[in-house]
């Protein structure tokens, strides 16, 4: 079995390969059962509620996922308070790949890395099908790990010439920002000041935050944007608001995971502001064609992803291959 590093991982992907890879997987025959998310308290009756990656409890997640070629099953451990205590991240994770035709052990490849890259390359295939083609500016929430990748990600499937960055943390977005404007000149890149005015003219909107409460005022969306939320992973928290959901025509990555966890959805839901049958498809559904994508050119569009295990599955069968 191959040991496969963080460092191998970022050597072998780049995200033109990637983004038509997943493209080609998700409109393939897979099995994706719902992740399964577990708190590790002591208390049996708090077991039974999920602790995904946001929450304040330490959780242990798997993700398992099976197509025609390999079954993954991805593990990733949630301790919050690893940062303080012990001076480690708080999230540690790891995929194994199986051969589907013998069952035999293939590798075991950094979940972490393959999380970045999965998670942005999601995003920019959904943006892909979801935003207007002759899209020009980036609103970007979040100065993360991932938010670097995002970045990269948006730029191979749409030519922008525009990005507003925003976060709590100013050091980071300036960092972010002298990063990407030496890197690509030829983009505008500058830091948000005031949200009221970049939000209606912001072409993509991308929400890669720990946020708890939405991040800007659904009211301020002009026609024809895009929203893309991929930070929040809890029932009572959300990136944006209902007025915002109630707007667009919404698609999810999985159905399931997202209506199990996605407070995006699951709070408008409680106040009677959307339904669940008002979800046009899953990523699935967008990448077979089974479902419509943007129709008009003002017509608003949100992409609800919490992660799936076939997006890491893909990801990581990739990297093996090109080591093999």
């Amino acid at each position: 079995m191959k040991i496969i590093s963080a460092e191998q991982v970022e050597q072998q992907l780049n995200f033109d390969e990637l983004i038509d890879l997943l493209k080609l997987g998700f409109s393939r025959p897979f099995s994706m059962p719902q992740r399964q998310s577990y708190s590790l308290t002591a208390n049996k009756a708090t077991q039974e509620h999920p602790a995904p990656a946001g929450s304040s409890r330490d959780g242990f997640t798997l993700l398992p996922a099976w197509n025609e070629e390999v079954i993954a099953a991805k593990a990733f451990t949630y301790f919050p308070d690893n940062e303080k205590n012990h001076k480690l991240p708080s999230l540690f994770s790891k995929i194994l790949l199986f051969s589907r035709h013998t069952g035999e052990p293939l590798a075991l490849v950094d979940g972490t890395s393959i999380t970045y890259w999965r998670t942005a390359a999601v995003s920019a295939l959904a943006s892909r099908f979801l935003s207007r083609e002759n899209s020009t500016h980036l609103l970007l929430f979040g100065t993360g790990h991932l938010a670097r990748y995002l970045l990269h990600a948006h730029l191979r499937v749409r030519k922008l010439r525009r990005a507003t960055l925003w976060g709590r943390n100013s050091a980071k977005v300036r960092d972010l920002c002298e990063t990407f404007s030496n890197l690509y000149p030829e983009v505008d890149f500058h830091i948000s000041s005031e949200l009221s005015r970049e939000v209606p003219t912001a072409d993509i909107i991308c929400c890669a935050t720990g946020a708890k409460t939405p991040l800007f005022d659904g009211k301020w969306l002009s026609p024809g944007t895009h929203i893309d939320c991929l930070g929040n992973h809890l029932k009572d928290a959300r990136e944006c608001d209902s007025t915002t959901v109630s707007r667009a025509r919404v698609y999810v990555d999985s159905l399931s995971n997202c209506l199990a966890e996605a407070g995006e959805l699951l709070l408008p839901i409680q106040e009677g502001h959307f339904d669940e049958k008002d979800i046009v498809g899953e990523l699935a559904d967008i990448c077979s064609g089974k479902v419509s994508v943007r129709q008009t050119a003002e017509e608003i569009t949100l992409f609800k992803s919490v992660g799936t295990a076939l997006s890491d599955l893909l990801s990581a069968h990739l990297v093996y291959q090109k080591l093999m």
